[in-house]
């Protein structure tokens, strides 16, 4: 249930402090000696983030009525270690955001959760 709330209230932060989250990394990077991000298409990005938040709410709510149910971790886990590879590939090849780097290790860590879960459940 803890990653359905996680989840649902990143969400929310998205879809409301879009333009403060992205100040905010920019701040940090900033103070970092790292490039800022641009705003540029801004709110395309948002409702992407908004909408994939809600699918991995969705998730996370189901594996948490349904823990019997394999696909649903195998699902999740895919989702953020897929983002995960995403924001590492755009940090090192495309450039070194900060936003990248915190995405690509929260995702990342959230994965691997994931697929210990997926792990456990096709166990028991």
């Amino acid at each position: 249930m803890s990653l359905t709330v996680i989840f649902g209230f990143v969400g929310l932060v998205f879809l409301l402090f879009s333009a403060d989250i992205l100040r905010f990394f920019n701040m940090v990077s900033a103070r970092l000696g790292m490039q800022e991000g641009v705003a540029a298409g801004a709110n395309l990005y948002v409702a992407l983030a908004v909408s994939y938040m809600y699918l991995v709410t969705l998730l996370a709510c189901l594996m948490y009525r349904n823990p019997q149910h394999r696909e649903y971790p195998l699902l999740l886990m895919n989702a953020k270690l897929a983002s995960a590879a995403i924001s590492a590939g755009l940090f090192v090849a495309v450039q070194p955001l900060l936003i990248y780097l915190v995405n690509g290790v929260v995702d990342g860590s959230i994965g691997v959760l994931a697929a210990m879960m997926y792990s456990r459940a096709k166990k028991g």
